[in-house]
């Protein structure tokens, strides 16, 4: 088995909690702050540690807005956070193709 599309694994998105995060923000093009949370059931304070990682790599941007006197925060892939889950999906892609031929 080659060992290279392992080795090429995005660790900043490979992370369980990292991973849901960024799946789930490539199916819309932004996301409350406490849908993410509720959905993935997650504590805001484990939330908000995985959101700032994937923000520092440039994969995540957050916003703050105020909607019916409320603060919002929401969330979603930057240019560069697409193009990383992308090569991610591609390569576990290889991985399963790889491992059916087996």
């Amino acid at each position: 088995m080659n060992p290279e599309p392992f080795l090429q694994l995005d660790r900043v998105i490979h992370e369980k909690g990292r991973l849901a995060i960024m799946s789930m923000l490539a199916a819309v093009p932004e996301v409350a702050f406490t849908e993410l949370r509720d959905t993935l059931e997650m504590t805001d304070g484990n939330l908000t540690t995985h959101v700032r990682t994937l923000q520092e790599a440039g994969y995540v941007a957050v916003a703050k807005s105020f909607q019916n006197n409320r603060s919002l925060t929401t969330c979603s892939l930057t240019p560069a956070g697409r193009k990383a889950f992308a090569g991610y999906v591609t390569l576990l892609e290889q991985i399963v193709e790889q491992t059916r031929r087996r």
